[in-house]
């Protein structure tokens, strides 16, 4: 008996419910906005006889040449010929001096990679930029690097690596 008197309850008169909406539709105003036509695409057409051709086999070819072309002969100038180290794989702000070892006459830095330690010495190379380790003490590795300018010339720059103590 509950339950036919909650179910009765459900299917009550909706005509309040009803007018009201009736009377909320009557009073809100549609939104009429014009929208603009759009615009008449016009194609370019293409005058071979008028342009010089960008797909003509001369001018692909001499692009190649450029792309091609020797590094510019100048006082400074990277080794390209010789055999990569394998720190030079890794951007310079991806290794981390994480230590300093001391034989003798030799100083040695412990540079971070990843997860592996690797043991180097000055005139070993490091990081993208044909960096040069040229000194080492306990607490920093000092690099060369060769860099190209914005003429395209090759130009030297000093870079430090700092011991990174108490971190991970």
């Amino acid at each position: 008996m509950a339950a036919t008197m909650l179910l009765a309850g459900c299917g009550e008169d909706r005509a309040e419910l009803q007018a009201w909406m009736n009377e909320v539709r009557s009073t809100a105003q549609p939104i009429r906005q014009k929208i603009e036509e759009p615009k008449r695409f016009e194609p370019f057409r293409y005058e071979r006889s008028s342009d010089n051709d960008p797909f003509a086999q001369t001018r692909l070819a001499g692009l190649a040449l450029e792309l091609h072309e020797q590094p510019r002969r100048g006082t400074l100038q990277p080794d390209l010929r010789r055999p990569r180290e394998l720190l030079e794989s890794y951007p310079l702000d991806t290794i981390r001096m994480v230590g300093h070892l001391a034989n003798g006459q030799n100083n040695f830095a412990l540079l971070q990679v990843d997860d592996m330690v690797h043991q180097a010495r000055v005139g070993q190379h490091a990081g993208q930029d044909f960096g040069v380790i040229t000194r080492i003490d306990e607490s920093e590795v000092r690099l060369r690097e060769l860099v190209q300018d914005a003429a395209g010339d090759w130009v030297q720059r000093e870079t430090t690596l700092r011991l990174q103590e108490g971190s991970k």
